[in-house]
Parts: C-alpha cells; structure tokens; sequence
C-alpha cells in the first residue's frame, strides 16, 4: 500500500491556525489564476482571499477541503509546514562571517518569516547573488587572463545549480505532466521491443528519423551524448555503462517527445539568466528519463514490494545505484505516494552537489554540512550501506543510509570520480526499509548527534567543530582545552 495522507488534526473550532497564505498564493499563481478567478471557485470573495494570502484570516476546514480539491493536493501538504527549509537556509546565510556584528539569532529569523515569508525569500536570493559574485571576482582575480586574451565575463545572477535545488524543492520534486508524458512514450516503447536501448533507439527512429552512431572509446571522449538536429543524428559514446547509455538516451527522447511539458513547466519558473533555465530543462529531462525508465506505479509496487531495497531495484529496472535514489524522491503523487525521502550528494571535498528534502530535514544551502552525518563517513567503507539514525538539534530524529559510489567513464589512464549519496527519512517511517532490520530504535544511543553545519549547531562537545556557533558568544580560555577549542563563555 502506498503512504496515504489523512486529514491531520485542527481545533476543535474547525479552523486551522496554520499560515496558509504563502502556501496558497503560490498555487494560484502557478495555476495562472488572479485572486477573482480563484475566489470564484472557492465561493468567498477575492478580498476575503486576499486576507487569507497575507494571513490576516484563518482557513476553516470546509474551505480548506475545497482549496485542497481545487488544486489537487492533500490536506496534509497543505497545513505542513513548509517555513522549515527557508528558516534553515537563512540561519545558515546568517551565519556568514559578514553579519557577526550584527548580533542576529534563530528567533529574529523566524519572526521574520512568520511575518513576511517571501522577504526572507528575497534575502536568501539576493545573498545567493552576492555570493556567486564575490567567487567568481575572487576567481577572476586568480586567473587574470593575460594582457592579450580578453578578460573573462564576471556574471552577477545567482547560482544556477542553487536556482533549480529551489525550483525543485518548490514543487516537491514530482511533475505529473512529465509523469504522464512517459507514459505515453512507454506504450509506444513496449511495441517496439524487450530491451530498453534496441526500444528507444526505434522510437527515436521512427518517430523523430533519428539515426543513433555509437563512437569508439578515442573518439567519443569530449561528449558522451550529442544530437545534430541538422543531420538528425544522436552520437552516443561507447564509454558510457550500459545503464549510463540508456539513461541518457531517455533524456534524449524527453527533449523532444516532452518538449511542450517541458516547455509549460519552465514557463511557470522564475529563473534568472540563461544559465538556470538551461540548467532546469537539463533537471526535467533528467526527470522524464527517470519515469520513462522506472515508471511511477511499477516502481512504487516494486519499492514497497522490496522494501525500498534499493540493489534489488536497480537490478529489477536494470539501472544506477543513484538514478533509484533520485527517482524515490519523485514519488508524491496524490493518493499514491512513497516514503517521503531526502537526497543529497556529495564528493569527497565536502561539495554537496545535489540536495532536495521532503522529509524535513534541512541540507546546508551553503558549505559543507555536519562530518558526523554518513554521507561523509560512507568514504571509509566505499560501495557497502552505511545505516545511520541521525538526532539533528531540533530534536527530530532521520534513518539515514548512504554509500559511496565510483564512477569510472574511460580506460585504465582515466582518474574516476568518487561521490557519496545520502538518503534519508523521518525515523517514523524507518520500519518500511530493510535496511532498518536489527536496528533497535529503543535504545537512546543508536542516534548519533548531527548539526546542519558548525555555524548552526549549538554542540559543543563535538570534538569535530571546525567553526564557533553563532548562538553563542565565545569565552576562549588559553588555560583550558575542552574537546571543542571554541568554548563558549559561561
């Protein structure tokens, strides 16, 4: 059975007290209605639902049941609260070196977005603008280009890739016109034969008078995948793993059998520069690839059926160890859903280089996250699941796995890459995965101590702070060594 919502509990006076008003704003725009058009449907009047977006008024159950129909979503997603992550992303801004003087603390944060959600959204974006500028000067400042070459550009638009971790994380990572598009290719798929390559290549064939070439390894190394619309050919490199190669054919097929939903979902994103939105239509094609491959209601049987083991899945849907993770976190389809899973990725510096949460815990926006978190200690036992129950400062508690993967694309003389991939969920889902199986949540020290990051965790008796919190004022003691040397003042 797939993870169902209910109807959470709400005062006895019918109402929910919950800020709503950020929430439902969004939807409404996303669905390109005005306040008038929405209110209609929702018999009140547009200025009572201009009340309701700016949370001046509460939402009663029967409205918030129609608002709940009207735009296809569970009442659970509605009520949850979805301040967290922006709550997170600006503590960690704040703690940047820059605001020290200015003495701000967590509850300065969250009476600023209690108040104004879409200013500290704002905020967040214009740091994230600021910060992609200062490293790009400082990188420029590294490498002046020599009196003869002209300089290199200096782009002042946030990070692309930080640009669609948001855009992905404000739609909870599902897109059901991309989800419905698979499907449409898959029936043309499942006409054309049993293997997945010999199927795409003739639906690329046949539909599009697409001609696939395989390159040898000394030729196929500058890319891995290139289409010429001109020549209506698909260069594929013979580098590429076998599931790598198929994967990548998918996302070829998306580009243009899922050009309009594709198109209809940038259209509805607010992105700035180029960079980003190629990057997102990069993200959705990736997407597709992943439903076309593993499609929604098979893989979500066979992920409930095996018990989220993720080895037996990569094996039934002949795919990556990661391309699994990944599509776990897309299953929120509204009465069907999974485990609500984060993923993060990260390499053996410390970059996290792919991040989205539904399970509440928050991911660092900037800089490395927590060393005691598993995803980092994963690289001491490469390729086996390390399982952790992970006690974050809240006070919620997260089953996570993770493991480290090498990724080789070449011969003997090519270095691979090496990358841990965590996955996680809240500790009250932990009994639907295997991996949970002997690990007896009862006892209080099985969950290991994790901040988000050194500037935001208050722990001081880790020995592995790298920085001082910024809740704390610091009482440094040249006579006394505790197992943090930043001590804070008593």
């Amino acid at each position: 059975m797939a993870t169902q919502t209910t109807l959470p509990n709400l005062p006895k006076n019918g109402t929910s007290t919950a800020r709503l008003g950020g929430k439902i704003r969004r939807l409404r725009r996303r669905a390109g209605w005005t306040q008038a058009q929405l209110a209609a449907q929702l018999d009140i009047s547009a200025s009572y639902l201009n009340l309701i977006e700016h949370n001046r008024r509460n939402v009663t159950v029967p409205l918030l049941l129609r608002i709940s129909e009207t735009f296809q979503v569970e009442v659970g997603d509605l009520v949850e609260d979805d301040e967290g992550q922006i709550i997170a992303d600006l503590i960690d801004m704040f703690a940047d070196e820059m605001f020290d003087d200015h003495d701000l603390r967590s509850t300065d944060v969250r009476d600023l977005i209690g108040a104004t959600p879409n200013v500290g959204r704002a905020v967040l974006g214009l740091y994230d603008a600021f910060k992609k500028s200062r490293e790009d000067l400082q990188s420029f400042a590294e490498n002046v280009a020599p009196p003869d070459e002209r300089p290199i550009a200096v782009q002042t638009d946030r990070f692309p890739a930080e640009q669609v971790s948001d855009f992905l994380q404000a739609n909870s990572n599902y897109f059901p016109d991309l989800e419905a598009a698979a499907v449409r290719v898959n029936r043309d798929l499942r006409q054309t034969g049993t293997d997945a390559f010999q199927a795409m290549s003739a639906f690329l064939a046949n539909a599009y008078g697409i001609r696939i070439v395989m390159l040898p390894p000394d030729v196929g190394r500058d890319a891995l995948r290139r289409f010429n619309p001109d020549t209506l050919t698909l260069e594929m490199s013979e580098l590429l793993p076998p599931a790598s190669r198929n994967f990548q054919l998918a996302c070829q097929i998306g580009l243009l059998a899922a050009k309009v939903e594709i198109d209809s979902v940038v259209g509805r994103a607010t992105l700035a520069g180029p960079d980003a939105t190629k990057l997102v239509r990069v993200a959705l094609a990736s997407y597709f690839a992943a439903a076309l491959i593993m499609p929604y209601e098979t893989f979500l049987e066979h992920a409930e059926k095996f018990r989220y083991d993720i080895d037996l899945l990569v094996h039934h849907f002949d795919t990556s160890f990661e391309q699994v993770c990944h599509r776990l976190t897309t299953l929120q389809r509204p009465g069907a859903r999974g485990i609500p899973f984060h993923m993060l990725r990260t390499d053996i510096a410390g970059n996290i280089s792919k991040r989205f949460s539904l399970s509440g815990i928050h991911i660092p926006r900037h800089g490395g996250a927590c060393p005691r978190w598993n995803v980092y200690t994963a690289f001491m036992h490469p390729g086996t699941i390390n399982v952790q129950v992970s006690r974050m400062t809240d006070g919620r508690t997260y089953f996570c796995i993770a493991r480290a993967v090498k990724k080789s694309i070449g011969g003997y003389d090519s270095p691979p890459t090496y990358l841990s991939i965590g996955l996680g969920c809240d500790l009250q889902y932990a009994n639907g995965l295997v991996y949970a199986d002997g690990v007896d949540f009862r006892k209080a020290q099985q969950a290991v101590p994790v901040g988000v990051s050194c500037r935001t965790c208050d722990r001081m008796d880790c020995r592995q702070r790298a920085f001082p919190p910024i809740s704390r004022p610091l009482g440094i003691d040249e006579n006394v060594r505790a197992q943090s040397a930043y001590v804070p003042a008593e």
